[in-house]
């Protein structure tokens, strides 16, 4: 997944916004649930005060009028001391001033809020209060009761809906993840198979689960767009194959004619030079063709490959001089190294195809008295090669597509490019063996590296190569 700042994975906004949502809802219930147990707390205290007065009124009897104010507190004391912790009362007549006040107000008056019969004020030094005023003629009567308890309640109220909260949040977020799993892994089964079907694979499909919901549309979509696909590169692979083969008659009738005029005389030497390019370019033609043909017969699995049990030391024993010669007939340096003891299963003439395809690329692109190196290693049941070259390298996006058909990139050196097909002719040489080919560049500190891997088989220890190819071609090296 990714981060949720530059979010790009449907999984974790379907994780973020689950648990968001979640963790909102949550809050939500909490926040209502606070203020409506405050309501009820506030309106028990209310009631419980309202209690107390109706005791206190209890206590003077329906004779307080005619009371004296020594009776009056007598009276009064004798409900109220008894709950001093919990109630403050003061009462006073407005007339003649005469008054009772409880000994927990230590002289003090409950703040009047004119116009509020009930409401929540504070006095100092004994804190939070919640007061209610009532009425008995002529007296005015405040009953006030602390509101720690209630606001104690609630901050334990809150601390819980934190920690519940956070918890909620972490909880969200792990059943998040597991149902954007659930939910996506028929997408993650599409994008999978929609992975491995490429030009060369086109005959899979994207199962199609039992239910019938949008996944299940869409899966079928995409399995009729590769219907499509399949169809239309099926049509182009039928029309390079007939084309391949009709063209090559009339391009030898044109080769046969061309060579006719050459030998028969009577050409001015710009004639002769001309008919000499245009031979050039029927056999540049042909060789396309060819490539062509062999491309749509490996598609196919049309293509037989003529495989035998060797040595990987016997087989670049027999390829290494004459690489070594190519190379130094353009004025370059070819090192061949091997280790490592195994039996490969090969077609020695396509294997040997695929390696000069690559020597021939990397002496294009290695400067003059440059170093191509083959690195050849049997280790794990796999024979591996990597070509190593002197040249300027790829970046990773060329180094994607570099087998691709009809893909060149221009040589440094200012060489002609070729056709574009020898790369994907060796990818379709190395697939028929099993193998797998890649490139890579700068990871060896020069040029461009071609990996090829071959599966082996365990033998019995067979000469180093090594030691052979260094002394041979040591001198060129120096010389360079």
């Amino acid at each position: 997944m990714t981060s949720i700042g530059g979010m790009r994975s449907i999984g974790a906004r379907i994780v973020l916004w689950y648990a968001l949502t979640a963790t909102a809802a949550l809050a939500g219930l909490f926040v209502a649930g606070h203020y409506l147990l405050e309501r009820y707390l506030l309106h028990q205290l209310d009631e419980l005060v309202e209690v107390q007065f109706k005791q206190l009124k209890a206590s003077l009897g329906p004779d307080y009028r005619s009371l004296t104010p020594a009776l009056v507190d007598d009276r009064i004391r004798e409900v109220t001391e008894s709950a001093s912790a919990l109630f403050y009362i003061d009462m006073h007549e407005s007339m003649t001033n005469r008054f009772f006040k409880s000994h927990n107000l230590h002289g003090l008056s409950i703040p009047d809020l004119r116009g509020l019969h009930t409401y929540t004020t504070s006095l100092d030094p004994i804190g939070a209060l919640r007061v209610s005023e009532f009425r008995l003629p002529p007296f005015d009567v405040t009953v006030a009761t602390p509101l720690a308890p209630v606001r104690d309640l609630m901050d334990g109220y809150r601390r819980v809906f934190l920690g519940l909260l956070a918890g909620m949040l972490l909880l969200t977020v792990g059943i998040g993840w597991i149902l954007s799993e659930l939910i996506l892994r028929p997408v993650r089964l599409m994008q999978a198979t929609a992975m491995r079907i490429r030009s060369d694979n086109l005959a899979e499909r994207i199962p199609v689960g039992t239910v019938k919901d949008e996944f299940s549309q869409l899966a079928l979509f995409l399995n009729q767009m590769f219907d499509r696909l399949e169809n239309s590169f099926a049509e182009i692979r039928r029309f390079a194959a007939d084309a391949s083969h009709e063209l090559k008659t009339p391009l030898s009738l044109v080769r046969l004619h061309a060579e006719r005029l050459l030998t028969g005389g009577g050409l001015s030497p710009a004639q002769r030079e001309a008919l000499q390019v245009q031979l050039e370019e029927l056999q540049r033609v042909n060789q396309i063709i060819e490539e062509l043909l062999f491309l749509s017969r490996a598609d196919a699995n049309a293509v037989s490959l003529a495989l035998r049990e060797c040595r990987p030391a016997e087989f670049l024993g027999s390829f290494a001089p004459d690489a070594a010669a190519l190379a130094e007939h353009r004025g370059q340096v070819f090192v061949c190294r091997h280790h490592g003891a195994g039996l490969v299963a090969i077609d020695v003439n396509r294997l040997r195809q695929v390696l000069l395809n690559l020597l021939v690329n990397a002496l294009a692109v290695s400067p003059p008295r440059g170093v191509v190196d083959l690195e050849s290693v049997v280790a794990d049941g796999v024979w591996r090669l990597s070509m190593i070259d002197d040249g300027p390298g790829l970046s990773p996006a060329q180094c994607e597509r570099i087998f691709e058909r009809f893909v060149r990139f221009t040589p440094a050196t200012g060489d002609p490019p070729g056709s574009g097909l020898g790369l994907a002719i060796s990818q379709s040489i190395v697939r028929l063996h099993k193998g797998t080919i890649r490139a890579t560049s700068g990871d060896v500190g020069r040029g461009l590296r071609i990996v090829i891997e071959l599966p082996a088989a365990a033998a019995p220890p067979e000469p180093d190569l090594n030691g052979a190819s260094d002394a041979v071609h040591a001198p060129d090296r120096l010389a360079a």
